[in-house]
């Protein structure tokens, strides 16, 4: 934290007098000529977004951020706080971040009137120069603009007539720095309408004061393209106002969309040393939510977040963490059967067209999750025929007759051993796996296995039966339901 000095010293000093603007752009150019990243962990819009980005603030635009839930509209907002100075120089006591250089303030104005160079300066950091704000249909002028505040009067024994009644609202105070403004649609129109001049003439109005306050803000608005029809939309004037608009959009491949859950998840360190994720766990994770957004029972206009993801990792491992306790082990490794767990996750971030209401959510979650596990299937193993001919093998005959006389139980809580041990007992399942997934490492080999069982028990080959603490795959058509006991 920097001492507070003088207007004088101020003004010997090297500090240079810019506008929130010139600052956040000769950062911007500063960080571009040192090959610096100018906004870390964006994955996946390094060629889309972020160059609009950059246009857009080298112009010296407001930013409307347009894109679905879950599309990191808001990281990039508090993003740009790192294209601020480290410090920035307020007329001491000033409740709107007064320039020392151009203040707006009465109180400002009549302090260096008063004091001239012995003016008193403080420092404010650039993690205090970001405010957001949700736009919400209960939020009004006072809250953004100001009002007159009574108390204040009475206290200083002022009539209301004097301007320093005055109390300001959220985006005075946010004078001189980023001001985000979320779900802008859903802000009523007639309070769009009162961000007209802010934006444009930077004149503001409060219960009649005409005030003239030249408010230097770097506006950033964020909107959900479903909003403009299901609960709002942003009026024409002030969407005129706003510079640049730019579209935000989910990762365009698994990779992205792993890199991005890894950044996001919260799981200890702890965590991620006792619990093995394989890769084609992980891949199978980000799968269902490229599924989601394809699929006929999810409302593609609502999207799928990104959250999905996060969340159902965060799931995923507490599934695991919890076999760790229960069977007393050190360490164990992520199943596709610990993919259940997941459900939670899915059926609270999507929105189900109507065809999805009448399947039920759950259903729609396990759809969504064996239609991934079939895509990942089929990356790495043969297709399985719908119509086999007879006497005909195929590279899955073996493992299905194996089934016409044996069955496998998984259970959740067994220990890594005795789960592997029971899938690596399948001869023709370890064959399999040998001739089409031998390149994998040996926890994706392990992790084939399931899926091998997964996808012929989707394509009818084999019976799969479950409850609470086990699945059972058996031969087609035979479908013994069964019970266990702890």
């Amino acid at each position: 934290m920097r001492k507070d000095i003088t207007f004088k010293e101020l003004k010997n000093s090297d500090y240079d007098n810019k506008s929130i603007n010139q600052e956040i752009q000769a950062n911007l150019i500063a960080r571009i000529k040192a090959k610096q990243p100018v906004f870390e962990g964006l994955f996946g819009y390094e060629d889309t977004v972020v160059p609009q980005l950059k246009k857009a603030i080298i112009a010296g635009h407001h930013i409307n951020l347009l894109g679905l839930r879950g599309q990191a509209k808001t990281k990039i907002a508090r993003s740009m706080v790192d294209l601020l100075d480290e410090y920035m120089p307020i007329v001491k006591g000033s409740e709107i971040n007064d320039n020392p250089y151009e203040p707006i303030s009465k109180y400002a104005r009549d302090l260096i009137a008063e004091m001239g160079d012995k003016t008193p300066i403080s420092w404010v950091h650039r993690s205090e120069r970001f405010f957001e704000k949700l736009a919400t249909p209960d939020v009004n002028v006072a809250d953004l603009i100001g009002d007159i505040d009574p108390i204040k009067a009475a206290t200083l024994k002022l009539p209301y007539s004097d301007e320093r009644v005055l109390h300001y609202g959220m985006i005075p105070r946010a004078n001189r720095s980023i001001f985000v403004l979320n779900e802008l649609p859903d802000l009523q129109a007639r309070i769009q309408v009162s961000l007209f001049n802010i934006l444009q003439e930077g004149d503001i109005q409060i219960r009649g004061f005409q005030l003239r306050m030249p408010l230097d803000i770097q506006f950033v608005f964020t909107a959900n393209p479903e909003d403009y029809t299901n609960r709002g939309s942003i009026v024409t004037p002030l969407k005129d106002r706003i510079g640049s608009q730019i579209f935000t959009h989910y990762p365009k491949s698994i990779a992205l969309a792993r890199e991005i859950t890894e950044q996001e998840a919260k799981i200890s360190k702890e965590d991620k040393a006792s619990i093995l994720v394989p890769n084609l766990a992980k891949n199978l994770l980000e799968e269902v939510a490229f599924t989601a957004r394809k699929s006929e029972y999810v409302d593609a206009k609502s999207g799928v977040s990104a959250r999905l993801t996060i969340s159902a990792m965060e799931n995923l491992m507490a599934a695991a963490k919890l076999r760790l306790i229960e069977t007393s082990s050190e360490k164990t490794t992520i199943r596709l059967v610990d993919f259940m767990s997941i459900i939670p996750s899915i059926t609270g971030k999507i929105e189900l067209v109507y065809e999805g209401e009448q399947e039920g959510a759950d259903e729609v979650a396990k759809l969504l999750i064996d239609s991934a596990v079939m895509v990942q299937f089929e990356n790495l193993f043969p297709r399985i025929s719908k119509l086999e001919k007879e006497g005909i093998k195929t590279p899955y005959t073996d493992l299905i007759q194996w089934f016409d006389n044996n069955f496998i139980e998984l259970n959740y809580t067994d220990t890594d051993d005795e789960f592997f041990s029971s899938l690596r007992s399948i001869k023709p399942l370890v064959a399999l796996i040998e001739d089409h997934a031998g390149k994998l490492n040996s926890q994706d080999q392990a992790f084939c296995m399931e899926l091998v069982l997964w996808g012929l028990t989707i394509n009818n080959k084999l019976d799969k039966s479950e409850n609470n603490t086990a699945y059972k795959f058996d031969s087609a058509g035979i479908n013994q339901y069964f019970n266990r006991t702890n």
